[in-house]
């Protein structure tokens, strides 16, 4: 080994400002994938990179190195240009549910491989393993064979995807080095350039509710994504949206299941329709399937209208071991015991609905998990929220509690109570998308 290449050297580097080779870079990720690198040693080069940064080639060598630390994905059997979205997570967003059948549904090909909820954050495969039998652990085999016969496969990181990111990451975890922009862009886009596909459509928040708490925040890491993305060979896009309050009526898995599959329907809240098309809108163009948002969007409410997308859904969830008459039957998904209305304290104007206390309310309620090894309970969360701008009257729900257990469900609906401010006046009206940037 040359002696650059030594652990302790390479830390001393970055921890004294330097700029890390392609060489010193991918020696790290070797390491924390063979076991070579003690953990002490990974983690003081995370918390080196925290406080130092990297160069936008660092950025790029990195991601790259994640990338190769496993398997990359092989669609090029299938015909088609194909096109993922990633959210950087937030309160209420089931938004992968509705939008992957609904892009497929319109010709264009959607690998997602997706993650689980920790800490106020909820994960797409927790939702989806709220319907009966529904499978996310498929092998990267089935995987491809489901995208070549459908479409679309949505499951979570096989062992085999970027082995480096499950080690990396979970040692951000415990050596508070996740707010790191060049660590955010190599763990979610060197799992996404290895799962096979050729474009990417970013959901950047920011808000309460959000890991960016600040427009501007998530505007430097949506840059860094887009730029690090196209070093990678990706068309990459990125939306900005907002996350202040949580998106659409419902935080829980099985409530959020229900609430995405009112989407594909053409009935779900106006909020989470609006992020759900807009992201949409862009899979399709970089997809090749529209020249223009207009039309983009034209073709979705197209296929929402006439089932094509909801039988889609329904599709996906049979060939992933689901029970498929969950689509039609919402009732089907576990349903909690207890519902309790947390009342309006006065006639007024929903002012505030605070995404991250509704999202420790669920989360208390075990809709979450506050350490990886917990376990969720798929039927509980909040349900019917109000929304930002509504009137409201004294008495009448602000919103519906889902509960197992009935002192967790009065802590909640006391939690949810203050998450929630009425106001006499009019507030103005939420901008929810903030900006697209390509």
């Amino acid at each position: 080994m040359s002696a650059t290449l030594f652990p302790q050297h390479i830390i001393a580097k970055k921890r004294d400002g330097g700029a890390l080779s392609r060489e010193e870079i991918q020696a790290f990720v070797r390491g924390a994938t063979d076991g070579s690198w003690a953990d002490y040693q990974l983690s003081a080069l995370l918390m080196a990179v925290f406080l130092r940064g990297m160069t936008p080639e660092e950025t790029a060598d990195y991601t790259d190195a994640m990338m190769r630390s496993g398997t990359v994905a092989d669609l090029s059997a299938v015909p088609g240009i194909k096109v993922d979205k990633h959210s950087t997570g937030g309160v209420g967003d089931k938004v992968s549910i509705p939008l992957a059948p609904m892009v497929v549904a319109c010709g264009v090909p959607v690998p997602m491989i997706s993650g689980r909820g920790l800490g106020h954050s909820g994960g797409t495969l927790d939702k989806l393993e709220s319907i009966p039998g529904f499978r996310t652990d498929l092998s990267l085999e089935a995987y491809c064979a489901q995208v070549a016969k459908i479409g679309c496969a949505l499951i979570g990181q096989t062992k085999d995807l970027a082995p480096a990111d499950k080690k990396l990451y979970a040692l951000r975890d415990v050596t508070a080095t996740v707010e790191c922009i060049p660590l955010i862009c190599g763990s979610i886009l060197s799992k996404k350039l290895a799962e096979g596909i050729d474009a990417l459509v970013l959901d950047v928040k920011f808000g309460r509710g959000a890991f960016m708490k600040t427009e501007a925040e998530a505007r430097e890491l949506a840059d860094a994504l887009v730029r690090v993305g196209r070093a990678g060979g990706k068309e990459v896009r990125a939306l900005l949206t907002a996350m202040d309050q949580p998106l659409g009526r419902a935080v829980g898995n099985a409530l959020e299941v229900a609430e995405s599959i009112a989407c594909l329907r053409g009935e779900g809240p106006a909020d989470l329709m609006e992020v759900t098309v807009a992201l949409g809108a862009q899979m399709l163009m970089l997809g090749g399937a529209a020249q223009d948002v207009t039309e983009a969007e034209a073709k979705l409410q197209e296929v929402i209208g006439n089932g094509r997308a909801l039988a889609k859904f329904r599709e996906i969830v049979a060939a992933q071991g689901g029970d498929p008459r969950v689509v039609d039957e919402p009732e089907r998904l576990p349903r909690a015991p207890l519902q309790t209305e947390v009342p309006a304290p006065a006639d007024g104007i929903v002012a505030e609905v605070d995404a991250m206390e509704v999202a420790l309310a669920a989360l208390a309620l075990g809709a979450g998990r506050a350490k990886a090894e917990d376990k969720i309970d798929p039927a509980v969360g909040v349900a019917d929220l109000v929304k930002v701008g509504e009137p409201v009257h004294a008495g009448a729900p602000l919103c519906t509690v889902h509960a197992n257990d009935a002192g967790k469900a009065r802590a909640a609906a006391a939690r949810l109570a203050k998450a929630i401010r009425i106001v006499d006046v009019s507030p103005p009206h939420p901008r929810l998308i903030a900006g697209l940037m390509s």
